[in-house]
């Protein structure tokens, strides 16, 4: 029975709702050491000394270390494979600690006591003494000559500049009776706000260091803590226990490198760093903040003439994931809506603010807010509805990417559209909508996205797998592609089981937590690749799995292999189904039969060389009180062609996941601003288009990460439609709306 496409109960669910699955401070031995870290308490500029004397003297404390101790071994710290090309290596510009403070809350000093108690008293009694310099925190004004200057080889603070032309474009906007539209759009720092707060533990053993810690990427924090150390990355191990969430802030390496460290300085006892809330809104990772310059130039039917892009990303104060967030957010452009003559610039620049990384959406969030929006009022210029707007310019079916070689084999886009416009009663509302004039509105507004699937050909794409057949017929498998909240561990056991044969996916052992000793090498989770990405070597070894169980049960049966197969967890004969054996009975006799021994296992690696559209659209109707200010949301659907869906269940709860963060966002603490629940949303309506993507090994393609792309400009648009104000920054507050209704007339003192 195929287990593919069915609605399966996740494999961890019960462990999960009562409480047995183990996360990282469940590992943890009881007589770990506290280490506590002292974050700057300026913007910018140099430590000058600091006096550990007062900490010293405090019982518990065992070590004090500050920035003057640690090895000159810079390190980089995004998530992303390493490559044999140094000028595709990520940016080395990390220390351990750091004499070069370059934000408010950089890491210049830790306490190791052996309570959290003394840890904290420790780092309070650290006396720092700074030498303080002029900071910068707008994008544009660190670019600026004069400005202050966080990296010496990065002049005027750009990290990086890369642009993108498609034809003429001072040429195009020549032509007689174009309209132009343009506008400038600004989307915000976030937070991840993930349950659990990026922690690990380390210490030292037989010669080498362990380092157990809530990652997304095991194998590539190996290699991150062995640079950053000077040591042989095999020198390192790295446990990945069950995590609760990470939406790639833990795609970086975080702490574990000053983790494994610490362990060394103390004879390698273990350690421990447990990130507060506030550490983790600091000292973590956030997203970018990128201001957009957009001018549209349309002709009167409505068709792009020309399109000039500027980005300009907030990168913070070191380089992690850098350049590559905006670079994706600047390739969605030509794709999203193609046009025959664009011209985009793509700048990355250093600021005195806390690090930017990865976040769900990868720079794609961003990009959708500001193209949706300036297609919405590109729609207004010209007299069309958004909607038809959107029909006639989306990319087509039959579009191939020259960079990527993704082909858009369906007509994805203006089938979700389609879906979305039923379920919202799209022509119908919007009549009625516009027949409102009073103080409360209500508008309905949409937007569209695209994604890729995992990361080729920017860098490597590979996954490993092990299986083996267990004695009672279940197969133990093994992947580098991390659970980490999001149910991926499900999808493997599915796919597994309809490769093998087994009938069942609860036969199907998912080794969930991985250890770069014993786990075959996997990336991680990231790029929305994980069913896409271990979906290729999982098809793989499952057939070399299943083949030597057919060599083997040939010695049995005497029946050839091609007269065999694995049905339900039986060997049967394919002329006319009759069951020879069970993989139970054969796995005994394989494990005991004193002559010919052997234990079934397949292994393989498979090196990906494709990608996949990933399409969708947001449909929102929003109520607006114009003298108070306020929005409520009454209504959203997203609808996404992800392909297969592998299990309908688990993707409705990750698209509900992703609304939920396209519709909220939180600042530095969660006391004063709070995070959107269920009990803050309307309905959460989440449909799907199923068409298989042809070069998936299953059919599926990527949706972990989609869901947060469209809705917050499918709010915006609503706004827009009910009031006719364009809000061209998010979050949209009522300080915002205030100042635009007050600008544009509709609130009169």
């Amino acid at each position: 029975m195929a287990e593919v496409g069915k609605a399966e109960v996740r494999v961890d669910a019960f462990d999960k709702a009562t409480g047995r699955t183990k996360y990282y401070e469940d590992l943890m031995p009881r007589d770990a050491l506290y280490v506590r870290i002292k974050h700057a308490t300026i913007a910018h500029g140099f430590v000058k000394s600091v006096d550990t004397s007062a900490a010293e003297q405090i019982p518990g404390v065992v070590k004090v270390l500050t920035c003057f101790d640690v090895p000159e071994h810079p390190f980089p710290t995004a998530g992303h494979p390493w490559s044999m090309d140094p000028g595709h290596q990520d940016v080395a510009d990390r220390h351990l600690l750091n004499r070069h403070v370059r934000y408010y809350g950089d890491d210049v000093a830790v306490v190791i006591a052996e309570n959290e108690v003394a840890a904290m008293q420790g780092v309070r009694a650290l006396q720092v003494e700074y030498e303080e310099l002029p900071f910068v925190l707008d994008v544009q004004k660190a670019m600026e000559p004069g400005a202050p200057q966080l990296h010496e080889a990065y002049p005027n603070n750009i990290l990086k500049h890369t642009d993108m032309k498609t034809g003429d474009y001072q040429a195009a906007i020549q032509e007689p009776g174009l309209i132009k539209v343009e506008g400038w759009y600004e989307t915000p720092t976030v937070q991840h706000c993930h349950i659990e707060n990026h922690g690990c533990f380390a210490y030292e053993e037989n010669g080498r260091i362990t380092v157990v810690s809530s990652t997304q990427i095991p194998h590539i924090i190996r290699r991150v803590v062995g640079q950053a150390l000077g040591r042989p990355w095999s020198d390192i191990r790295v446990v990945k226990p069950y995590i609760g969430g990470g939406f790639g802030n833990k795609q970086d390496a975080l702490y574990e490198p000053l983790c494994a460290w610490c362990s060394t300085q103390v004879h390698g006892r273990c350690v421990r760093v447990d990130c507060s809330r506030e550490e983790t809104f600091v000292s973590n990772r956030v997203r970018h903040a990128i201001r957009f310059h957009i001018v549209s130039w349309l002709r009167k039917d409505g068709t792009f003439a020309a399109r000039k892009v500027e980005l300009y990303s907030n990168q913070g104060s070191y380089a992690s994931h850098g350049h590559s967030i905006v670079a994706k957010a600047m390739g969605s452009f030509s794709q999203h809506y193609p046009c025959d003559n664009m011209e985009c610039d793509a700048w990355t620049v250093f600021t005195n603010r806390p690090a930017a990384g990865a976040m769900r959406g990868y720079g794609m969030p961003q990009a959708s807010f500001a193209d949706e929006s300036n297609v919405d009022e590109c729609a207004k210029a010209v007299g069309m509805d958004p909607l038809a707007f959107r029909m006639q310019n989306l990319m087509p079916k039959g579009f191939e990417d020259g960079f990527s070689h993704n082909v858009n084999y369906e007509d994805s886009f203006r089938q979700c559209l389609e879906v979305g416009k039923k379920y919202i009663d799209y022509d119908r509302k919007k009549a009625e909508f516009a027949k409102e004039t009073g103080p409360i509105r209500h508008g309905i507004g949409v937007a569209t996205f695209w994604y890729n699937t995992a990361v080729y050909p920017i860098s490597l794409e590979t996954s490993s797998n092990r299986m083996l057949l267990n004695l009672d017929g279940s197969v133990t498998m093994q992947c580098g592609e991390t659970e980490i909240g999001q149910g991926a561990d499900t999808a493997y056991a599915q796919m597994t089981s309809d490769v093998v044969g087994l009938g069942d996916y609860r036969k199907v052992h998912v080794v969930s937590c991985q250890d770069t000793d014993i786990t075959p090498t996997g990336l991680g989770a990231y790029a929305s690749r994980q069913t896409y990405v271990a979906g290729f070597s999982i098809r793989q070894t499952g057939l070399m799995l299943k083949e030597k169980i057919l060599d083997y049960a040939t010695k049995l049966t005497r029946q050839a292999v091609y007269n065999m197969d694995i049905v339900d967890g039986n060997i049967v004969r394919n002329t006319d189904g009759k069951v020879l054996m069970s993989l139970s009975e054969l796995a005994m006799h394989a494990q005991y039969d004193p002559a010919d021994s052997q234990h079934i296992t397949a292994e393989s690696t498979y090196t990906i060389r494709n990608n996949a559209y990933s399409f969708g659209c947001t449909f929102a109707v929003v109520e607006v009180d114009i003298p108070m200010c306020k929005v409520t949301l009454q209504e959203i659907i997203n609808v996404h062609d992800c392909g297969k869906l592998v299990n309908p269940a688990l993707a409705e709860a990750q698209v509900h996941g992703g609304m939920s963060m396209a519709i909220g966002y939180g600042h530095n603490n969660l006391l004063d601003y709070k995070l959107s629940t269920i009990m803050d949303h309307p309905h959460l309506e989440a449909q799907f288009v199923e068409n298989a993507e042809p070069t998936s090994a299953f059919g599926t393609k990527a949706l972990g990460e989609p869901p947060a792309c469209s809705g917050a400009p499918a709010i915006r648009n609503a706004i827009y439609n009910a009031t006719g104000v364009a809000i061209d920054q998010d979050p949209i507050t009522p300080h915002v709306l205030f100042q635009r209704f007050t600008e544009e007339g509709l609130i009169r003192d």
